[in-house]
């Protein structure tokens, strides 16, 4: 176990005095490495992310028979990016300063199934283990249709084996929904204050949800725990595990598809920012893998996390990873943002991907929730709190002038960049409870301070 620093020591970086401040911050690395030698440090083969783009591919006439949703894709799961301009003009009023080059939004909340950034690597694993255990029961060949698994011998097979999750809500829904149509007996662990339609909506699919006094943290602990008591449970660790970073990777090469077909250029002059949410880091960490992948230099990414739960930033700015907690700075991690409330981050993303992330920014919930209500008054985007964590990252990054020296861009840089917000759950919040989102936000809009 790795011996933690005191308290008066880790304050001493004013960074980590700011985070334990609950202030809102942003810092960047010193220096840029280039994409292919953060690829390399990373220790994480490049090959995961076309399996698991072959093994969507595979799956996606199963997908558009049993998700209505999916048939106008033919069972290809994606989200559309759309540009946000009178969110852009509104900021750049309100912060003083307008954002050169375009905004958008890549709109996760729409992901078919079940609406979020964590369907993309959930969804993922969940068939990778499916496919596994028909392929070594020799029900299937590499070459079948999935739809073989909905045979009755698969059928039989698959009911014999659970998944189990621990999640603070939309990896929970994910898995949940998909492991339950496949058959599996699932499983989630979520904390007491994971919202309650999303425990009410896997439970409607025949999910067992286990409720924990404690935190994320504490719900993974015990879904791990139950799936070492027993052999026929495998586990999604959300805190370490490759097969959900191998289908969040998959967004990168899609995203590259969007943009051609938007005519939007990508490279060295014309420099792509990405704003991801971060909770324990896997969902943004295998995102940001992707993008490297496919726009190598031409990227940059920046997580974005609560005030009250930074984990990632202080995990990498004080090189501890997932040997400290935000609780150990005296944060509570409590935040309105589900799925970003966590204490504790991913040691896969935090020590290993940490070159390919350029920086790390945190919001209060107020700013968070003025957010959702100028995205829905000024786009008709309604989105739940975490999706619109991202949306000051660009007014951060142009704030932060030794950042834009030290990486490059110069003017003419900055007026080709294209900024994208990555959003994540949104779509499958009931109707009352999104309303009271958005008049919340509209309120907060006019409260709070953006200079």
């Amino acid at each position: 176990m790795t011996q933690l620093p005191d308290l008066e020591q880790l304050l001493a970086d004013p960074v980590v005095a700011a985070l334990s401040r609950s202030e809102e911050t942003a810092w960047f690395r010193d220096r840029p490495t280039p994409t292919i030698d953060g690829i390399k440090a990373s220790g994480i083969d490049p090959a995961i992310t076309e399996d698991a783009r072959a093994r969507f591919r595979r799956f996606a006439p199963w997908f558009a028979e049993r998700f209505p949703d999916t048939r106008h894709t033919h069972g290809i799961l994606e989200s559309p990016l759309v540009g946000v301009p009178d969110l852009q003009t509104e900021l750049g009023n309100r912060y003083g300063k307008a954002l050169p080059g375009k905004l958008w939004i890549k709109r996760d909340d729409l992901l078919p199934v079940s609406g979020s950034i964590k369907a993309r690597g959930g969804i993922h694993e969940v068939l990778q283990v499916a496919e596994r255990i028909a392929l070594e029961a020799g029900l299937m060949e590499p070459t079948d249709d999935a739809r073989v698994l909905m045979t009755p011998e698969v059928q039989e097979l698959l009911s014999a084996h659970g998944i189990a999750v621990g999640s603070t809500g939309n990896l929970g829904l994910s898995i949940g929904i998909v492991a339950s149509e496949l058959g599996f007996n699932t499983t989630v662990h979520m904390s007491m204050d994971a919202r309650a339609w999303k425990k009410e909506l896997l439970r409607s699919r025949g999910v067992t949800v286990v409720e924990h006094a404690g935190n994320f943290s504490d719900a993974v602990a015990a879904g791990r725990r139950t799936a070492q008591e027993d052999p026929s449970v495998w586990f999604v660790d959300d805190e370490s595990s490759l097969s959900l970073f191998a289908g969040y990777s998959v967004a990168g090469e899609r995203l590259a598809g969007q943009l051609a077909s938007l005519e939007v250029t990508v490279d060295a002059q014309h420099p792509l920012f990405v704003y991801l949410p971060c909770g324990v880091g896997g969902g943004p960490g295998g995102v940001a893998f992707g993008l490297k992948q496919t726009f190598g230099d031409a990227v940059h990414c920046i997580f974005v996390e609560p005030v009250s739960s930074p984990c990632m930033s202080l995990g990498v700015r004080t090189s501890l990873h997932d040997a400290i907690s935000v609780a150990d700075i005296g944060l509570d991690g409590l935040t309105a943002a589900d799925g970003l409330a966590v204490g504790r981050p991913s040691r896969l993303v935090g020590e290993h991907l940490q070159q390919l992330i350029d920086g790390y920014v945190t919001i209060t919930d107020e700013r968070m929730k003025a957010c959702v209500g100028l995205l829905h008054t000024l786009e008709g985007i309604d989105v739940e709190p975490s999706a619109a964590a991202g949306v000051p990252g660009p007014w951060q990054v142009l704030a932060n002038k030794t950042y834009l020296s030290t990486f490059g861009f110069d003017d003419a840089a900055l007026a080709s960049a294209t900024h994208i917000i990555w959003s994540t759950g949104g779509s499958m919040v009931p109707a009352e409870e999104m309303a009271g989102y958005v008049a919340e936000g509209q309120r907060l809009a006019g409260e709070v301070i953006w200079g």
